[in-house]
């Protein structure tokens, strides 16, 4: 596709339709950049399942500040009444697609329990110090032959929607579950049995569009990943478009042999896009997909070359398990989570993507001090990120999955997770690790902890949706 023809399309012109805000979030994503004060506290789920360690998950509250007394410490822990769910991707209520709706805050997380299937709310209104207000039982979630929630998008006017892995039993088929502005589930949003396997999802309401991708049956993936299992077809490689005033899947893209297990996917932020990106684990491959003519194409952009390990019986493969694309959707972030490094991308045209810097932090390949020889060493690759609204600092935790880290990196059971930072310039496209900045998720009251996805109080660039 032509730069003129990308242009034509919304890919990065931000159409800025400035208006009163009166609900949660910002006006646009310029006005987030413009208007956001930097993060000082970062929610972090916690979890203990698959550890030696005999206790509940819990929410960390960690201290971003750099001039606080306490920067780079937990700071306060929410612990969850129940021991093994399995704390995973989590999300607000509301968003800046809600910035229209007078008096909704964006102030309750919502997270799940991925082997629970339980759902806890939690209310943030002290930012240091949250507590859970409500807790869905499982038992509520099955009703809908449901189970095994993954990602928490809030939607326009207040609801949530989050997509279920799996049905009451853990197999196939998945869906998505909606709840209401009171916490309660509404029911589910899609009809039951339009797709197989489900995972991640974003919605462009301007292009009537939601996207989803794939992972596995929970009883696939629990207990750790097998190879067997991909030969088997048990693993995804699709993508699903769907009408989203509708909930009626549209179309269906097989991504094929080089789009294995396609994970976390990404619209732009400009409300007037038709372009995203997901990133496919095991092929280690980034596509691009795009609208034409009221028809989505996926095409790769990006192809991560497997290496040879001393350790390993065939080659490894970079394992690309979280993106993000920066508030101004000029740079794409991903991770290799077993080679260990984070990738830097200038994608100012969405099809032709140009590396723009890399950095190397732990996994098979880095390094296993990278903030220096005197600190804890980091045990698995860069994993969860999360970048500033601002698009200037990059953070990110290197837990993946209980199982799948008991695999690939046992010690990250024994010694807990990392939180790690890179400083970014967007100018000049460069990151810089911070040899200052290291969160010791070893270091907890019960025990060593490991750390996944990570959330901002005021909203950030993978939960962000403007209509």
């Amino acid at each position: 596709m032509s730069d003129t023809e990308s242009s034509e399309s919304g890919a990065h012109e931000h159409h800025e339709h400035h208006h009163d805000v009166e609900g949660p979030g910002y006006a646009t994503p310029q006005a987030a950049i413009e208007e956001a004060e930097r993060e000082t506290v970062a929610y972090v789920p916690s979890l203990y399942v698959g550890t030696d360690v005999d206790a509940p998950d819990f929410l960390s509250v960690v201290d971003v500040n750099p001039d606080s007394d306490t920067y780079t410490e937990v700071i306060d822990r929410v612990e969850m009444p129940n021991k093994g769910d399995e704390l995973h991707h989590f999300g607000w209520n509301a968003c800046s697609s809600s910035c229209h709706v007078e008096g909704l805050e964006r102030r309750h997380l919502v997270v799940p329990g991925q082997r629970s299937s339980r759902l806890h709310i939690i209310d943030t209104k002290d930012r240091e110090n949250p507590e859970i207000v409500k807790v869905i039982e499982p038992e509520e979630v099955y009703e809908y032959d449901l189970s095994a929630p993954h990602t928490v998008h809030c939607i326009p006017d207040g609801e949530i929607l989050i997509s279920m892995l799996g049905n009451e039993d853990g197999d196939l088929p998945g869906g998505f579950l909606e709840l209401n502005d009171d916490f309660e589930i509404e029911g589910r949003w899609d009809p039951p049995g339009e797709i197989e396997m489900n995972y991640d999802f974003w919605y462009q309401p301007r292009h009537n569009v939601m996207v989803s991708s794939e992972w596995a049956a929970p009883k696939t993936y629990y207990p750790g990943f097998d190879l067997e299992d991909v030969e088997a077809g048990k693993y995804g490689h699709k993508l699903h478009f769907w009408d989203w005033e509708q909930g009626q899947l549209q179309q269906t893209i097989d991504l094929g042999e080089e789009g294995m297990i396609p994970l976390e996917v990404r619209f732009l932020h400009s409300p007037e896009a038709a372009h995203g990106y997901v990133g496919a684990a095991l092929s280690s491959n980034i596509f691009h997909f795009y609208e034409r003519e009221k028809e989505w194409f996926a095409e790769k952009v990006i192809d991560i070359e497997p290496r040879e390990h001393e350790d390993w019986d065939m080659p490894v493969p970079g394992l690309i398990t979280d993106l993000l694309v920066s508030m101004d959707d000029r740079y794409l972030f991903f991770s290799n989570w077993l080679h260990g490094d984070v990738r830097m991308y200038d994608v100012s045209d969405p099809s032709n993507p140009r590396l723009a810097d890399q950095l190397w932090a732990g996994g098979l390949y880095g390094p296993r001090h990278p903030t220096g020889e005197d600190d804890r060493p980091v045990v698995a690759g860069p994993q969860m990120l999360q970048l500033s609204i601002d698009g200037e600092r990059l953070y990110w935790t290197t837990s993946l999955f209980s199982t799948w880290d008991n695999q690939f990196y046992p010690e990250e059971g024994e010694k807990g997770s990392v939180m790690l930072k890179a400083d970014v310039d967007p100018r000049k496209g460069t990151m810089t690790l911070d040899e200052d900045f290291l969160v010791d998720f070893g270091e907890m009251p019960n025990g060593p902890a490991r750390a996944h996805e990570i959330r901002w109080p005021d909203g950030d660039t993978t939960s962000d949706v403007w209509q």
